[in-house]
C-alpha cells in the first residue's frame, strides 16, 4: 500500500511542472491532503483550491487518468482500507451538505450500486451459487458492521437449506465452531473496509483445512479476495463515517434468489410450512 501512494504521489509530482497554475494547486491540495480529495467530488476539489471543475477533470487526464473518477478510484483505494472512524467523521463534513444529508446518501448508495451492476462477474455469481448448493457445509463469517449482511445470508440460506452454519463472535471462538470444517465444506466471508482481522484469519484457517473459499467484499484487491477460490466485488465507496453496505446486500440478496431458483421444489415446501407455523402462531399481523 505505501509503494502505490508513493508511485501516485510521485507521477503527480514529476508532472508537476508542466501543469496550469490552476492544476497546480490540485496537485499542492492532493500531495498535502490526499486522504480527503479520495472522497471529495471534483467539483468540490475545484472549489476548495479556487479552480473550475473543469480543471479538475483536465489535471486528472493530465496526469495519465482516463477521468476524475479514475483519479479518485486511485486515491480511495490508498486510503479507505486505512481510515479510523475518527477520520470518516471529519470526512463527512466534506463529502456530505448539511442542508442535503439524504440525497447526498442516497445518491451515493446509487452510485454504488450502479457500479456494481457494470463490473459484477456474472461467471463468478454462477459459480458462487454452485459452490452453496455443492457444499457439504456451509460456514458464514462477516464481523463488524459486516455482521448485519452475514446474518440476513445466514437467515434465508437457512431456510432453503440445511448445512448452514454462521459465524459469530461470543462464548465460543469462531476457530472452535469451524473445528469440523473441511475439504467438502465452503466458507464465505463477507468483509468491505477497515477489513476484520478475525475474518481473514478463520479463511487462513478453512483455506488450510481444505475448504472451498467464496467471498462478498470491495475489491480484488483486498485481503479476503486474495484468500478466495470465487469472489464477488460490491463497491461499498462511502458517504460518510457509515459503511454504505446497500450494493453488498443487493448481490446478497441475487444470491438468496439464484440458489431459491435452483431449489424451487424445496423452497416451496420449505415456506408452505411455514406460512402454516406463522399463521397458527400468530407471527404477523
Amino acid at each position: 500500500m505505501k509503494e502505490k501512494r508513493e508511485d501516485l504521489m510521485r507521477t503527480i509530482q514529476s508532472k508537476f511542472s508542466s501543469l496550469s497554475k490552476g492544476q497546480k494547486n490540485i496537485a499542492e491540495f492532493i500531495l498535502k491532503d490526499y486522504d480527503k480529495a479520495a472522497f471529495m467530488t471534483a467539483a468540490k476539489i475545484g472549489e476548495t483550491v479556487g479552480v473550475s471543475e473543469s480543471t479538475v477533470v483536465r489535471f486528472a487526464n493530465e496526469i495519465g487518468f482516463k477521468g476524475y473518477p479514475s483519479l479518485q478510484k486511485a486515491l480511495q483505494s490508498l486510503v479507505k482500507v486505512k481510515l479510523t472512524t475518527v477520520q470518516r467523521l471529519e470526512l463527512t463534513n466534506t463529502m456530505v451538505s448539511s442542508e442535503n444529508q439524504i440525497k447526498s446518501v442516497l445518491k451515493s448508495d446509487m452510485e454504488n450500486i450502479r457500479a456494481t451492476l457494470e463490473t459484477i462477474n456474472e461467471n463468478n455469481f454462477e459459480k458462487f451459487v454452485d459452490l452453496i448448493l455443492e457444499a457439504k457445509n456451509i460456514y458464514i463469517i462477516g464481523l463488524r458492521s459486516s455482521n448485519t449482511l452475514s446474518e440476513f445470508l445466514s437467515f434465508y440460506l437457512n431456510l432453503i437449506l440445511e448445512n448452514v452454519k454462521p459465524l459469530k463472535q461470543g462464548l465460543s471462538d469462531v476457530f472452535e465452531q469451524m473445528v469440523k470444517i473441511g475439504e467438502d465444506d465452503l466458507i464465505i466471508g463477507i468483509g468491505f473496509p477497515r477489513y476484520s482481522n478475525k475474518t481473514i484469519e478463520a479463511l487462513d484457517f478453512a483455506e488450510a483445512r481444505g475448504a472451498k473459499v467464496a467471498v462478498i467484499t470491495d475489491s480484488l484487491l483486498s485481503p479476503l479476495a486474495a484468500k478466495a477460490d470465487v469472489s464477488l466485488i460490491a463497491q461499498s465507496n462511502m458517504a460518510s463515517f457509515v459503511d454504505s453496505l446497500v450494493a453488498p446486500l443487493s448481490v446478497i440478496n441475487a444470491l438468496i434468489v439464484g440458489v431459491g431458483t435452483k431449489k424451487k421444489d424445496q423452497v416451496g415446501e420449505v415456506f408452505d410450512a411455514l406460512e402454516e407455523i406463522w399463521k397458527d402462531r400468530d407471527i404477523y399481523n
